[in-house]
């Protein structure tokens, strides 16, 4: 992908502008800037390459002469110009990670990155794609933690929110199999069932650690596209997203795909042909002046309850 298509994703998401704020002001300059930054870490993707530091730096360096200097891989300095280093690059992606992440990490992306996961990735779909389906397929797959799990009878490890976690393979071998990482869920354009054939974009994706639902860790996700204004259609799982609490998928996918209704809900109407409701007061039993004499001499009370072919106080709910 060329690099013009690269930055214009990154301008349209906006995500540059809001993460640059959020960092730190040190005495001395920050060459790398946050745009170049992530600038590296699609060109390091979109050549297929590991998703390392290395990678990123590395892909910086490769640019034409003319590119560096316009996106800050080079600067100019006192002793002349300055090439960004490997360094550099680790302590501004240190900085991001720490603007961006929980305060008390739980397995979940915070808020702000997920919308600027969410921004990124609908800034990438072509606009010419944005409307052609509302509908969309969930599933989930495995990452690997570059940690190693805590040895026996320990807590200590260098991922704290990594967790175990089972996956199934189809490969010769063990089909079942645990790992220790992270839940990638993504959600994927797809064509719906009458409308034409459409590029399967991934719209949507989050992380999240093993220790959680990954269904309930997506489930914000189609949430917060339909209260972006992007209408939902249905939506593809398999019986990991199905086959359980309707509360954790099914109930708010509903209720996000309706439109809001404006104004008070609209009064039910009344069953054609139903008596209205009466103003009555509940009937006081007739006790007999005398109560102490033998049962049989006392005056029969009168009989409470309703007379044959009238309600009291009743309605119909449907």
């Amino acid at each position: 992908m060329p690099l013009a298509v690269l930055e214009d994703i990154i301008d349209a998401s906006g995500i540059a502008v809001r993460i640059e704020p959020l960092l730190p002001a040190g005495v001395r300059h920050r060459q790398l800037r946050v745009r170049t930054l992530l600038t590296g870490m699609m060109l390091t993707l979109d050549d297929r390459r590991p998703a390392y530091l290395t990678e990123v730096h590395a892909a910086l360096i490769a640019l034409p002469g003319p590119d560096q200097v316009r996106l800050g891989v080079i600067a100019e300095q006192k002793n002349g110009p300055h090439l960004l280093t490997y360094r550099q690059a680790g302590h501004a992606h240190r900085l991001i990670a720490t603007a961006l992440r929980n305060q008390q990490p739980d397995g979940a992306p915070s808020g702000q990155l997920a919308s600027i996961c969410d921004d990124l990735l609908e800034a990438s779909i072509p606009a010419r794609y944005k409307h052609a389906t509302s509908a969309l397929t969930a599933d989930r797959a495995d990452v690997e933690s570059f940690s190693r799990p805590p040895r026996h009878g320990t807590t200590g490890r260098a991922d704290p929110e990594a967790s175990w976690g089972h996956r199934n393979s189809n490969l010769p071998g063990p089909k079942s199999e645990m790992f220790y990482g992270y839940y990638l869920s993504a959600a994927t354009m797809t064509r719906e069932e009458t409308g034409p054939a459409v590029p399967e974009l991934a719209r949507r994706m989050t992380l999240s650690s093993c220790a959680l639902d990954p269904v309930r860790a997506l489930l914000p996700v189609p949430v917060r596209m339909a209260a972006a204004g992007i209408p939902l259609g249905d939506i593809i799982a398999d019986s990991g997203y199905a086959h359980r609490d309707a509360r954790a998928w099914a109930i708010p996918l509903r209720h996000a795909r309706r439109p809001p209704r404006p104004g008070p809900p609209p009064a039910r109407p009344r069953t054609p042909g139903h008596p209205p409701r009466r103003r009555h007061r509940q009937r006081q039993p007739l006790l007999p002046a005398d109560t102490t004499g033998p049962a049989a001499a006392r005056p029969a009370a009168a009989r409470r309850g309703r007379s044959r072919g009238r309600t009291y106080g009743l309605s119909l709910v449907r």
